[in-house]
């Protein structure tokens, strides 16, 4: 795993540019005709792309463990996920721009739809567009606490940021989703004895939020995850010695990038605006984060070919991303979102590393049949800012 002491000792700067490329939830499992969707999708550029780099597959936190985003991310960057366990709460908030203070207790929300028994029968609401997300926020902020201020805000489609703002809020708090349909959302309970009160203000919301929602189907109840508070970490500049940008669609992955200090962009509508915007700042920076969601989006709602198609429209930007010219080049997922299973996995995640002057290995198809047999082999994320810098001439020699 990456030592980030280590890397601040051997980090050089150099004019050479890095640029990581994450689709999330890019890794899939077999379907009905025993292919992944990364097999099934017709990949020209990325097949080609293989064929011309190192490739292997990714490990994020353990073997067996399925990451978030956020830890899944983290990992990438060379931060490891058990070390900085950063709640979703605390990304959401920096990815809608929300000033998070000392006395801030932040959870990402989701709307969500509830059966006459109070079970869950859709997670997501049905995937409510962002301007009924902003109405309900606007209801809920009705909601008043005694001791506490609430903040509702919402982030995209039906997420939205909660957040409690006052004295003695402590992290440590159980979540109400239970990340699965057909159960009951759960009673927040507190996971140390300093953030009973956390909880106990958390689960007050809850119940405001309930009567408020009761007859607004399909949004017609609140869950909540990832409570935290605003960490400490080192950023990457520190780390590195990197100029670093990202460029994103969806605030979280702002948000996360924001928590490492990349100066962070909007990326547009889709992959195309975000490389036109990676062109225009491309002399500003000599390390660039793109992210592209829609293969998450499409596994997590259990459409193989829906998946399919984001993963062909992903390859058709590839050319443009290789116009840009990076010295080094990479391709990878924060975590698999089989469709199949229509949720993140903990399985590993298919890896390129493309960069001049080094012999490819023999993998020809960007796949995670193929990957897993590259020079790489399965390796951890935490490793691959240590990769990616030495490719880039970016560490010294260690030791004498």
């Amino acid at each position: 795993m990456a030592n980030l002491d280590l890397m601040r000792e051997l980090s050089v700067q150099t004019d050479s540019k890095i640029v990581m490329l994450v689709a999330d939830g890019l890794g899939g499992l077999p379907g009905p005709d025993g292919l992944s969707e990364l097999e099934v999708a017709r990949l020209p550029n990325l097949d080609q792309l293989a064929s011309e780099s190192i490739c292997g597959v990714v490990q994020h936190v353990l073997p067996g463990i399925t990451p978030g985003s956020g830890p899944g991310h983290l990992a990438l960057f060379g931060y490891d996920p058990l070390v900085f366990d950063i709640g979703r709460g605390v990304l959401e908030a920096l990815g809608v721009d929300f000033e998070m203070g000392p006395h801030d207790l932040a959870a990402r929300g989701n709307f969500c739809t509830v059966g006459h028994d109070g079970k869950i029968t859709d997670r997501r609401a049905g995937r409510i567009p962002t301007d009924l997300c902003a109405e309900l926020c606007d209801l809920l902020r009705q909601i008043k606490l005694d001791g506490a201020e609430v903040f509702v805000e919402p982030v995209e489609g039906y997420r939205w940021l909660f957040v409690l703002r006052g004295e003695g809020l402590e992290e440590g708090l159980t979540e109400t989703d239970p990340q699965r349909e057909g159960m009951l959302p759960l009673v927040v309970e507190a996971r140390r004895p300093e953030a009973e009160r956390a909880a106990r203000l958390t689960n007050q919301f809850v119940e405001q939020a309930t009567r408020l929602l009761k007859d607004r189907r399909p949004a017609n109840m609140v869950l909540l995850r990832g409570f935290s508070k605003l960490p400490q970490m080192p950023s990457m500049e520190e780390v590195y010695k990197l100029r670093a940008g990202a460029v994103a669609v969806y605030p979280m992955y702002r948000g996360l990038s924001k928590l490492a200090k990349m100066q962070v962009f909007k990326g547009g509508k889709n992959v195309h605006d975000e490389i036109e915007v990676a062109r225009k700042i491309w002399n500003d920076f000599d390390f660039l984060y793109i992210h592209y969601k829609w293969s998450d989006s499409a596994g997590e709602d259990g459409n193989f070919a829906g998946k399919v198609r984001a993963l062909e429209e992903l390859d058709d930007a590839i050319p443009a991303l290789r116009s840009l010219g990076p010295e080094v080049l990479m391709v990878t997922g924060d975590h698999s979102t089989p469709s199949i299973m229509k949720a993140h996995s903990w399985h590993p995640v298919p890896f390129l590393l493309h960069c001049s002057g080094f012999y490819p290995d023999d993998v020809r198809a960007f796949n995670e049949r193929d990957c897993r047999n590259g020079a790489l082999g399965r390796f951890m994320a935490t490793d691959v800012m240590p990769l990616a810098m030495a490719h880039a001439g970016k560490l010294a020699k260690f030791g004498a």
